[in-house]
């Protein structure tokens, strides 16, 4: 089934997370188009439907879709039937380490952002080593030492169980993906960033539709204004994730642009979280406090969708574009 049929197959009903996440999985690798194959535009589609049913779904979903991609630029395979999550979030003290043991690698910290910690099979999980940053495939079975209860406090995006867990265990040698610094190194690594926000404007288009659905036919100039800027916003978004999914498929058949992936991916963000966020303004604006406190699906889109969005560095990955552009004009 390609993208577009995801997106229809996972646009109705009220599942939970788990089992939205599951079907999302079942469909296999198949179905979701690697990025930069032609057809990427659908696989942000198929994201942005997803989290349009649940945020926390979306973001299990982006992190399954993410490692079977980046397993298949280490040419490898996943797991069969197994769901994944991609666990690589740094901890200031006391994360995650590997160290060379006999038969493989001693894996041992404690990781923090653990998204789908109780939910998925494996999880392409980040370590410090001497060599460098290095990725490994682990079966959750044999690397989780401990859960730590109430990690995950989160009133936005609570539904995603993104708890920290304490990682202990030996691993084959079998088990390391790629070379040092592959997760970040890689050419993927750039797509996969900009499939994040795929989900939030998923997330955001969801917010608007609840919106328009609660109103009535003439709900006056300042709610309906608030409806227009919140739609322009969405559209806004959508014309730059369309653009983007052109370029990278342009960039993988050896027709880059101008721009280098991580400049345009560090644009792409940026607006897509500054529309998002003008989203959720513009919704409050036009439902006021009725629609986020007495509507319980906007209130938890409302609360998903500002959470998913802190995930953005907004201030230092802005800087880091800035930069960028100077160095481009030295």
């Amino acid at each position: 089934m390609h993208g577009s049929g995801l997106a229809e197959t996972l646009s109705s009903g009220e599942p939970s997370v788990r089992a939205l996440f599951e079907e999302f999985v079942s469909f296999g690798a198949e179905a979701l188009p690697l990025p930069g194959r032609g057809a990427t535009w659908a696989r942000f589609e198929a994201l942005a439907t997803l989290s349009g049913r649940d945020l926390s779904a979306g973001r299990l979903g982006e992190g399954h879709a993410d490692a079977v991609t980046i397993l298949a630029e280490a040419d490898r395979e996943p797991v069969g039937g197994a769901s994944y999550g991609v666990w690589a979030a740094r901890r200031t003290r006391g994360g995650v380490v590997a160290r060379r043991a006999p038969g493989g690698w001693a894996l041992d910290g404690i990781q923090d952002f653990c998204s789908g910690a109780t939910m998925v099979d494996r999880a392409l999980l980040a370590a410090d080593a001497p060599e460098g940053r290095l990725l490994f495939d682990v079966d959750l079975a044999g690397v989780v030492a401990a859960r730590h209860p109430g990690s995950w406090p989160a009133v936005g995006m609570a539904g995603s169980d993104s708890g920290s867990l304490t990682i202990g265990g030996l691993v084959p040698g079998s088990a390391r993906v790629g070379g040092a610094d592959f997760y970040t190194g890689r050419r993927g690594f750039w797509w996969g960033a900009v499939g994040v926000a795929a989900c939030w404007w998923g997330g955001a288009r969801a917010l608007v539709d609840g919106l328009a659905r609660t109103l009535v036919a003439d709900p006056g100039p300042h709610v309906a204004a608030a409806l227009g800027r919140a739609v322009a916003a969405v559209d806004a978004a959508e014309a730059v994730l369309r653009l983007e999914a052109t370029r990278i498929d342009d960039e993988a058949a050896g027709r880059p642009g101008p721009v280098t992936a991580h400049r345009r991916a560090l644009s792409v963000r940026q607006t897509l979280h500054d529309r998002c966020r003008d989203v959720l303004a513009h919704v409050v604006d036009g439902g006021g406090a009725r629609l986020v406190c007495l509507d319980p699906g906007q209130a938890r889109r409302t609360a998903d969708l500002y959470a998913y969005l802190s995930q953005h560095h907004a201030g230092r990955d802005a800087a880091d574009l800035g930069h960028l552009v100077l160095g481009d004009r030295a």
